[in-house]
């Protein structure tokens, strides 16, 4: 067997969620091997190839690929595909993006976000909003794979892969990169952290999330909001956390004035400690927390920061 996973990058540097795939891909098992497809992607390449388990690094470096636009990034894995049994990327918005299109040109179904590998065919994946997991066996001899990251832990950095170019340059006249504009931040990126402190509805304003920063700034935590703060517009929708933002599994999570909806604890109840502050202590937070306040958070958050 042999697996292709797509590097994740963003700003120069290799996203720690490619360690986490290349950990799924140590248990499916046979030779690894990473693309790293981008515009000046030299650095990202050698960082790449000190992850433990990789036998070579692929470096598509060209102007098409800058951005890790779909459309060319996906003709390029799918010209590349022929070599291997598997292709991996992270269930993030460019895995997203890509490894469906890649799936179409080679006309095999695609199994999206698995937290577990059974075998090198079946795999688990959470349905239902994380209430029921799936086992799925596939058959297709290329199999096409997004990985949560939160489901296996990242490989260390002790390896010496070797570093190859690739030559194939895709022709891409369906889309073109116009502009992003990039939310600033000094704290961890959300998916990243070890510590993350979320509010919800009950923070009553987005004012009030200033609430949280004394305690982030202490913990070094980053900041989250539930969907119920996002819709309200107490913050922006790049902090949500849940089924439909980001799946996040830090060390701690500290909940604050969030009641608990499914679609909630689908993205947070894999971290391996849950705080959990409420008024109401009947909230469904309260039963996956490791944690409990039953508290006023305008009088609990002060405390907690002071006693920090």
């Amino acid at each position: 067997m042999s697996i292709l996973v797509l590097a994740e990058h963003h700003d120069g540097a290799l996203a720690g969620a490619t360690a986490h795939v290349v950990a799924a891909a140590q248990a499916i098992g046979g030779d690894i091997d990473i693309l790293v497809a981008g515009e000046g992607v030299g650095a990202i390449a050698e960082a790449a190839a000190k992850l433990d388990g990789v036998s070579r690094v692929r470096v598509a470096d060209h102007a098409a690929y800058a951005h890790l636009l779909a459309e060319p990034t996906a003709a390029l894995i799918a010209e590349l595909a022929g070599d291997y049994t598997h292709l991996l990327a992270c269930a993030s918005t460019t895995g997203k993006n890509v490894l469906p299109r890649v799936a179409a040109l080679k006309d095999v179904g695609q199994i999206s976000e698995i937290i577990s590998v059974e075998s090198p065919d079946t795999f688990k994946r959470p349905i239902y909003a994380g209430n029921a997991i799936a086992t799925v066996q596939s058959e297709d001899a290329l199999k096409v794979i997004t990985v949560r990251a939160t489901g296996f832990d990242a490989v260390g950095e002790g390896g010496s892969a070797a570093i190859e170019a690739v030559d194939f340059v895709a022709d891409n006249a369906q889309s073109t990169f116009v502009k992003e504009e990039l939310a600033k931040s000094d704290r961890p990126e959300l998916g990243a952290a070890k510590v993350v402190i979320s509010g919800g509805r009950g923070m009553g304003s987005g004012e009030n999330f200033t609430l949280l920063d004394g305690i982030a700034d202490k913990l070094g935590a980053a900041i989250g909001a539930s969907r119920a703060a996002v819709d309200a517009g107490f913050v922006p929708n790049d902090m949500q956390v849940g089924q439909t933002g980001k799946i996040v599994a830090p060390e701690l999570y500290i909940a604050v004035g969030i009641s608990g909806a499914i679609q909630h604890l689908a993205g947070m109840k894999d971290s391996k400690v849950i705080v959990a502050i409420n008024k109401d202590e009947e909230a469904p937070i309260f039963q996956v927390a490791d944690y409990g306040l039953v508290a006023d958070l305008f009088q609990a958050l002060p405390e907690l920061e002071e006693k920090l």
